[in-house]
C-alpha cells in the first residue's frame, strides 16, 4: 500500500465524469490513503454524498455550515490536513475559479487555502477543452505550481470524440504515487544552492548590479526541500520568500560574502546548484561618502571577484555534484562547454537572453542541459517552478 497514512482530498465537481471519483475514492484507499471528499453543490447533481461517504467512511464536505446544526467546515484545517489534493473531474468552470480566485463554493476556497501540491484532472467537451480561454486558465493554474493531468481523448458525453475525457482512475492513482516516490527522491541529501544577483557597492548609495530577480533558485530550493533535501540557500539582494521549513536561507549582497558562504557550506553538501547571478568585477575603491558629479566623465577601476564556481569545483570530492548556470547572449554553446572545463562542473544550465521569456525577471525559462559528458537535453519555454523539476531530474536523480 503505497499510500498508506497520506491525507487525500479528492474535490469532485459537476461533470458526468463525476461518476469515475467513486472508483478513484476507492482506488485510493485501497492504496492506504485517507481521503476526505470536498464536493460542489453542481457535483451533488451527478453523485450523491451518501455513496461517496460509504466509500471513504467520512462525511463528505460540501457546504461551508451542516445545515442541521451549524457546523462550520474549516477549509484552513483542511489545507493543514492533506498531503495532496485531487481535483476529479475539474470543470471548466471550477477551472476558471481556480484561476482566478473566484471562493465561491467550499471547494474552491479549500483549494485556495491548500498547503499541499493540487493535481487538477480537466473533464469536459472537446471544444471547452480548446477554448482559449480554458487554455489560459490552465497555463495560469500550472504557473501557480498545480499538477494538471492530462484529459484523455475518446468519445465525450456529447457523443463527439475529442480531447476532454477525464483521466481513469487507475492512471490517476498511479500519478499519485509517482507523486509520492518524487517527494522523497532527495530525502537525507543536502543541497546547496546560490540565488539571485550581488550588489558591489561604489558608495553608500550606489552599487554595481545586474537584473536577476532570483526566481530560479528560489524555485530551484522549495523544489529540492519540497523533495526531502536540506537545502542551504545563499541568496543575494532578493525581495523573496521561502516556505518550506527545510531550507536554511543566508542572506548576502557582495559576491565576497556569497563566495565566503558557498565555500563553508559546500563541505558538508551533497551538491552545489550555482544558479547565482554574481558580479564578476567590484570596485577597486569603495567610497565611505557618497560621490559627487565633479565632471562630464568619470573613470572606475575595477577588481576581479573570486570565481565560486571554480573555486568549489577545485574542492570538489568525487561523491559531490556541482551544476552550474550559465546565461548568454552570444556563442552559448561553446561559452558554456568552456565554462564546464574551466570549472569541474557535472552539468551546466544554459539560457540565453536571446529566448522571449528566458532569463531575468520573467516567471518562466527555457533552458538546455550540458553534461560533462557531453549529453545534451533541450527544453521548451515552461514555468520556472517546472524549469527547477526537469533541473533536478535531469542533474541530481541519474
Amino acid at each position: 500500500m503505497e499510500l498508506k497514512g497520506k491525507h487525500i482530498i479528492l474535490g469532485i465537481t459537476g461533470s458526468i465524469a463525476a461518476y469515475k471519483s467513486a472508483m478513484l475514492a476507492r482506488l485510493l484507499i485501497k492504496e492506504g490513503a485517507e481521503v476526505q471528499i470536498v464536493i460542489t453543490p453542481a457535483g451533488k447533481e451527478f453523485i450523491t454524498p451518501v455513496t461517496l461517504s460509504a466509500l471513504t467512511g467520512k462525511p463528505v464536505v460540501s457546504e461551508f455550515f451542516t445545515a442541521n446544526d451549524g457546523t462550520w467546515h474549516s477549509h484552513v484545517d483542511l489545507g493543514l490536513w492533506t498531503d495532496l489534493m485531487i481535483i476529479a473531474p475539474a470543470t471548466a468552470s471550477t477551472i476558471g475559479k481556480m484561476a482566478n480566485g473566484i471562493a465561491d463554493n467550499m471547494l474552491i476556497t479549500t483549494y485556495l487555502s491548500m498547503k499541499a501540491p493540487v493535481m487538477v484532472a480537466p473533464a469536459m467537451d472537446l471544444d471547452m477543452f480548446a477554448h482559449p480561454s480554458t487554455i489560459r486558465n490552465l497555463e495560469i493554474l500550472r504557473s501557480y505550481g498545480n499538477i494538471i493531468i492530462e484529459p484523455a481523448e475518446g468519445e465525450l458525453a456529447s457523443h463527439l470524440t475529442g480531447k476532454g475525457r477525464m483521466e481513469e482512475p487507475e492512471k490517476i492513482v498511479a500519478q499519485a504515487k509517482d507523486f509520492f516516490r518524487q517527494h522523497q527522491s532527495l530525502a537525507n541529501k543536502k543541497i546547496l544552492i546560490t540565488a539571485g544577483p550581488t550588489y558591489e557597492k561604489l558608495d553608500p548609495v550606489r552599487f554595481i548590479g545586474n537584473y536577476s530577480s532570483g526566481k530560479m533558485g528560489f524555485a530551484l530550493a522549495e523544489e529540492c526541500a519540497a523533495r526531502g533535501a536540506e537545502v542551504i540557500l545563499v541568496a543575494g539582494p532578493v525581495s523573496l520568500k521561502t516556505s518550506h521549513p527545510n531550507i536554511k536561507r543566508i542572506d548576502v549582497e557582495s559576491a565576497e560574502e556569497m563566495y565566503n558562504a558557498a565555500v563553508k557550506s559546500f563541505p558538508n553538501t551533497d551538491a552545489a546548484i550555482l544558479c547565482a547571478a554574481v558580479a564578476d568585477y567590484r570596485p577597486t575603491v569603495q567610497a565611505q561618502e557618497k560621490l559627487k558629479r565633479k565632471s562630464e566623465t568619470m573613470i572606475l577601476e575595477l577588481t576581479a571577484n573570486k570565481d565560486i564556481a571554480a573555486e568549489l569545483g577545485k574542492i570538489k570530492n568525487k561523491n559531490q555534484r556541482l551544476i552550474g548556470f550559465a546565461l548568454e547572449t552570444h556563442d552559448e554553446t561553446a561559452n558554456a562547454l568552456k565554462k564546464i572545463e574551466n570549472k569541474n562542473l557535472d552539468f551546466i544550465i544554459l539560457n540565453s537572453l536571446n529566448d522571449k521569456g528566458a532569463g531575468f525577471k520573467y516567471d518562466t525559462n527555457k533552458i538546455s542541459i550540458l553534461a560533462q559528458s557531453g549529453h545534451r537535453i533541450d527544453f521548451p519555454l515552461k514555468s520556472k517552478k517546472e524549469v527547477a523539476a526537469d533541473i533536478i531530474n535531469s542533474t541530481l536523480l541519474i
